[in-house]
């Protein structure tokens, strides 16, 4: 048989002997008992009425003279109280508790209001037909703010279910609050008119989302928020960012390094990251999220053989609620007397002076810079896609190779090291932009917003080429907001080149 909490405890009837002394006696009991009937009392064998004896808690007494004797008189307790005590943790189950037997005022009041407020439920299902019931739109924990919808299909314009499931009276995101909704069985026509920024519609059959960007009739009008088989407003970002390239050192007779390229990092179409590292995975996009792009600068390249080449600076892409995309400047060149081994980084800087080693470069994003040799020669910087080399006698080591990437529809290569200094021949800068080495000239920049190394040389280094960020996206999925970018298109893809500093929204 089955007991909710614990199960009822047996055990035997207590009973106690005492001795009779010829008075109205009074004797203590080892247990409380609730009445004088729960009691069997026995005088030389004979059981007394209750009226011959009153008990209050355990002490009884008797109303009549209690013949002598030895353990003449025996009390006799007809049962003892047993605690079932509280019920344990997770021990009722579901079906031990009565159907419709948990009423409202049970629950926490706000539980009630959250119910009452909002009648339509939004759930980890696939939206399908009307919005009546337990069936709407899919939300990640880090999906785009949707806005509750009622049993009628119109969307609140105050209460919105953020993608952490929390609720917020907000717009959402940077789009106007919605004011209305349309559940239809086909996506909206470009000419179909919206009845304000903000307007959503949702189609029946695919569970596809579309929200209005604009107003005016015969644009297009309406941005893809996401469809049923995913998460609603949330789709895939590639990228590529690369940081500023160190500045070339100065050495007398080319005795310096080149600069390392800026740190590489990618996840277009599989392709490789630096240093060679793996293509990684693409960031999510979130509808409305802003997105903000910073863009290193390269490094100064050396004046002087008593320093080496300036580092360069960091890129990113940077929002709330994701992890910073971030790369590492390249290394600076070692000069002639000072600063002659080579600076790590993205990729390290090649090496100065006589017989010193290039800086490390930074794991997954480039290589290391050559060393110097003796000799009048320095190390190559370090590229992304390749090892600087040394250098040998009178000519200088070579800046290691860039990386090639697709992202925005053509072959390019970038991020190469540059080239060392040398007596004679100066190192050749690595494909992909790096600058060249020389003898008694200026080292040649690397390229601008390729994150190439600059070229080291007798005169003076050259400068590092600044950063870039490139993103790419489905069209139908992007906002169509940015700043400081240059957008291009390709198929079905936006493409979006940072050159400098900016952002882009969701």
């Amino acid at each position: 048989m089955s007991y909710i909490g614990k199960e009822p405890e047996f055990t035997q009837y207590p009973s106690k002997f005492f001795n009779g002394d010829g008075t109205a006696m009074t004797v203590s009991l080892d247990y409380a008992t609730p009445n004088d009937a729960a009691l069997l009392v026995f005088i030389d064998g004979v059981r007394q009425d209750t009226s011959a004896y009153n008990c209050v808690g355990t002490s009884l007494t008797f109303t009549g003279s209690v013949p002598s004797g030895t353990n003449n008189v025996q009390v006799v307790h007809m049962g003892l109280l047993v605690d079932v005590g509280v019920p344990a943790d997770d021990t009722i189950s579901t079906a031990k508790i009565q159907d419709d037997a948990v009423t409202a005022d049970k629950l926490a009041n706000s539980i009630n209001t959250e119910i009452a407020a909002n009648t339509a439920k939004v759930t980890n299902a696939t939206h399908t037909g009307d919005v009546t019931g337990a069936t709407a739109l899919t939300i990640a924990a880090d999906a785009v703010d949707i806005a509750m919808l009622s049993a009628t299909g119109t969307a609140s314009s105050s209460t919105f279910l953020r993608g952490d499931n929390s609720w917020q009276t907000a717009g959402v995101s940077t789009l106007a609050a919605l004011t209305d909704a349309t559940i239809s069985s086909s996506n909206p026509a470009i000419d179909t008119n919206p009845s304000a920024v903000g307007h959503l519609w949702l189609n029946s059959t695919s569970g596809e989302g579309y929200i209005a960007t604009q107003v005016t009739t015969g644009e297009n009008i309406w941005t893809n928020i996401g469809s049923g088989s995913g998460d609603v407003g949330v789709y895939d970002i590639d990228f590529l960012v690369i940081a500023g390239g160190g500045g070339g050192g100065r050495g007398n007779y080319g005795r310096c390094g080149g600069g390392g390229a800026g740190g590489y990092r990618a996840s277009w179409n599989d392709e490789a990251s630096g240093g060679g590292g793996s293509s990684e995975a693409a960031f999510d996009g979130i509808l409305g999220r802003v997105y903000t792009v910073t863009i290193g600068a390269g490094g100064a390249g050396s004046a002087s053989t008593s320093e080496g080449g300036t580092s360069g600076v960091a890129s990113s892409i940077a929002a709330t609620g994701m992890t910073t995309i971030s790369t590492v400047g390249g290394g600076g060149a070692g000069s002639q007397t000072v600063t002659i081994v080579g600076s790590s980084g993205g990729s390290g800087g090649g090496g100065g002076g006589e017989s010193q080693s290039g800086g490390a470069g930074t794991s997954n994003q480039g290589y290391a810079g050559g060393s110097s040799n003796t000799g009048f020669n320095g190390g190559g910087g370090g590229g992304s896609g390749a090892v600087g080399t040394q250098g040998s006698g009178d000519v200088g080591g070579n800046g290691g190779a860039g990386v090639t990437s697709t992202i925005n529809g053509s072959s390019v290569p970038r991020a190469g090291g540059g080239g060392s200094g040398a007596d004679t021949t100066g190192g050749s800068g690595g494909t992909g932009g790096g600058g060249a080495g020389g003898a008694n000239v200026h080292g040649s920049d690397g390229t601008a917003n390729t994150g190439s190394g600059g070229g080291g040389a007798g005169q003076s280094g050259g400068d590092g080429g600044s950063g870039v960020v490139i993103v790419r996206m489905l069209t139908a999925s992007y906002s169509g907001t940015q700043s400081n970018g240059t957008v291009t298109t390709s198929g079905t893809d936006t493409i979006i080149t940072f050159n400098s500093s900016g952002s882009f929204t969701g």
